[in-house]
């Protein structure tokens, strides 16, 4: 017999021995009924050694969180135009006192402090709304009118933050908006503070980091769709709010329920220490691309001695790569950003303000917030780069590295939204790729495929369930959700795995620490109990959002929806020329690709469409349908009408609700 006989064999053997010792553990043990809702003896401890570890008993933030408090707002529901219900402040009722069992107690903490909702007086002329989105409005007092920072998500929550501000400091109109990055959070609500005519008319600036449009129409546009459907497991937005569902993201409560929109920027500003004047405050910019965001600035605002660190410093560990999907992000530039502002503005600020969570007060607290966020990002960086020189995978960096003194004294660099665990893997793929350099890994079968073939090896599905249940029993969730996923994978009607691959998330959800971990968890686990839910979704793709994008990039957005084997003629080019907009744009619409060109049109043209704009919008939409575009006279055709129809009928609408946590 050969070496690789012997190696087959034994491994043979090993494989049925595992199947048959934990088929006879299973048969001793109560395997049949998977706990629901409740924290096992595994997860109960797990949790209590947290709060053992952790000073969670101290108080400063919480006097941070709730200094200056000015108003709330009266009703307890924020609704859209139809009556939906956009927000509501009482479904956080319930995070108070000490965490329950199925609740990690840090992540506790951090969401009782993001619950503190109202009006705040950073100090005399900065505000912020906190508590009724998933970021914080700034708001500040110029000469004439209010300068708004970072609009919130929805635009009904802006709105309602806004009539707070005007309701309790006296109304003003907006002069001047900001939006620090170009995650939607932070402008999708810019159309409840400030109407886009009303702006142009009297010249209000809107401030974006340099990239800022491109960046936000790839994130909400090219890949809308697949990053929003994660989101929904990451934000937990189909999740009922309680202990044993979803109790906030750690970056903020959670995802507001309404509509998002976007006015495209006035200006995007570049450079360090680029100085703005907006309505009599001076803002001098600090440049932080490639951090949190592809396109982000902060800002000090000197005559307040005060600095904005938009969502690169915030009362987080941030994610190197978040769960719903994004480009990688630089951890060694994050941090140098940081250190940027602490060296220039350390020294020069007596507070410190973001778009996310409370400020932190103190000329000395500023400098040591800094200097603590500055070192969590270099740490993960450095030391995921030091072990992989020395032949380090992703998976094994992210098992070896423990957590630096420094998360034990700032709660703020804990992992409420990113991870050590995720970032480490992040910061390896930044630099060496998803590979982990294991000539099997590089091309195997895809889970779909590789499933059975792990059921089979293992003895079949009744074997793999009661190697998973074994794995239940003795608190390894990680390796029993695993198991599970297996068998789920091989036959997703397998009643049992699908219970019991549930159970395991949601045990791993209730120790999660990380928010974002959780909710994706408990959104995987009710995914497998309940189905796919049929709400709650944030679509960035709106009327309202679809106005504020560049007519090239919007086509950059139709290519990627492109289906080249829908096709049903020869290649041929299309001209489209916008009457309101004086704008032209051609389409090589070819065998693979239909290629955007920007200011272009050509005689040899199957087609020319000649409309409006916004009447585009409708068609992309599908509001109107060309037919009733042409009648009204806004839309007109010369040559092929059929070459258009090719084209549009090419075009592809994804599902939203694509299965992600079983085939």
């Amino acid at each position: 017999m050969t070496n690789a006989y012997r190696l087959a064999a034994t491994l043979g053997f090993a494989i049925n021995l595992m199947a048959g010792t934990a088929i006879a553990y299973a048969q001793e043990s109560n395997a049949d009924t998977p706990p629901v809702g409740v924290a096992t003896d595994a997860t109960r401890a797990a949790n209590k050694a947290v709060s053992l570890r952790l000073p969670l008993d101290n108080n400063d933030d919480f006097l941070d969180a709730t200094r200056g408090l000015l108003a709330q707002l009266k009703e307890d529901t924020i609704k859209d135009a139809d009556g939906k219900v956009v927000w509501q402040i009482s479904q956080r009722d319930f995070i108070e006192g000490d965490s329950p069992d199925t609740v990690n107690p840090s992540l506790w903490r951090q969401e009782r402090l993001n619950s503190e909702h109202g009006l705040f007086e950073v100090q005399d002329g900065i505000y912020q709304v906190r508590g009724y989105d998933l970021a914080v409005m700034s708001i500040i007092r110029g000469e004439t009118g209010w300068i708004i920072v970072d609009p919130l998500l929805s635009q009904e929550t802006a709105a309602a933050a806004l009539g707070l501000v005007n309701e309790t400091l006296g109304e003003r109109p907006v002069t001047g908006v900001l939006y620090t990055h170009s995650h939607a959070d932070h402008f999708g609500g810019v159309r409840g503070v400030i109407d886009e005519a009303d702006a142009k008319a009297r010249g209000v600036p809107i401030l974006a980091p340099i990239g800022f449009t491109e960046s936000a129409v790839a994130e909400n546009l090219l890949a809308g769709n697949y990053m929003n459907r994660r989101a929904m497991l990451m934000f937990g937005n189909a999740l009922p709010s309680g202990p044993t569902g979803q109790v906030g993201v750690g970056l903020g409560p959670a995802l507001s329920q309404g509509r998002t929109g976007l006015i495209e920027p006035t200006e995007e500003v570049s450079g360090r220490g680029t100085v703005r004047v907006i309505d009599g405050v001076t803002f001098e910019f600090i440049d932080a691309a490639g951090t949190e965001a592809p396109a982000e600035f902060m800002f000090y605002l000197p005559e307040f001695r005060a600095l904005c660190t938009a969502e690169v410093a915030t009362a987080t560990f941030h994610n190197a790569l978040t769960l719903r999907g994004a480009k990688v992000r630089d951890l060694l530039e994050w941090s140098r950003v940081i250190d940027y502002a602490l060296t220039n503005y350390g020294d020069k600020s007596d507070v410190i303000f973001a778009s996310h969570h409370w400020p932190t007060f103190g000329n000395e607290n500023v400098e040591s917030y800094l200097a603590g966020q500055r070192d969590i990002y270099r740490y993960t960086h450095d030391q995921t780069v030091r072990r992989a020189n020395r032949g380090q995978t992703q998976f094994q960096i992210a098992e070896d590295l423990e957590e630096p003194p420094v998360q034990e004294t700032h709660f703020d660099t804990r992992g409420y939204y990113g991870t050590l665990n995720h970032n480490a893997k992040a910061v390896y793929q930044y630099y060496f790729g998803w590979w982990d350099g294991v000539p099997a890994t590089f091309n195997a079968h895809p889970l779909e495929e590789k499933a059975p073939r792990f059921v089979e090896a293992v003895g079949g599905e009744d074997a793999a369930l009661a190697v998973g249940w074994k794995a239940f029993d003795e608190g390894d969730y990680r390796w029993s959700a695993e198991v599970f996923n297996y068998i789920v994978f091989a036959n997703p009607e397998n009643q049992a795995a699908r219970d019991w691959l549930a159970a395991s998330y949601e045990q791993l959800g209730f120790q999660a620490e990380s928010g974002a971990w959780r909710d994706y968890y408990l959104t995987g686990a009710s995914e497998l109990r309940n189905g796919l839910p049929d709400g709650g979704q944030v679509r960035a793709g709106s009327r309202e959002f679809i106005m504020g994008v560049p007519t090239v990039d919007l086509f950059n957005a139709l290519a990627v929806r492109y289906a080249p084997e829908k096709l049903a003629r020869d290649p041929f080019l299309l001209n489209f020329r916008f009457t309101d907009t004086d704008e032209a744009i051609l389409v090589d619409v070819g065998s693979a690709t239909a290629f955007p060109r920007e200011g272009a049109q050509s005689d040899d043209a199957a087609a020319t469409l000649i409309l409006t704009r916004s009447a585009f919008n409708d068609l992309i939409l599908q509001s109107r349908s060309f037919q009733e575009i042409a009648q009204t006279g806004e839309a007109s055709v010369e040559g092929d009408p059929a070459a258009l129809m090719a084209w549009f009928t090419a075009l592809e609408t994804p599902d939203f609700w694509f299965s992600v946590v079983e085939p």
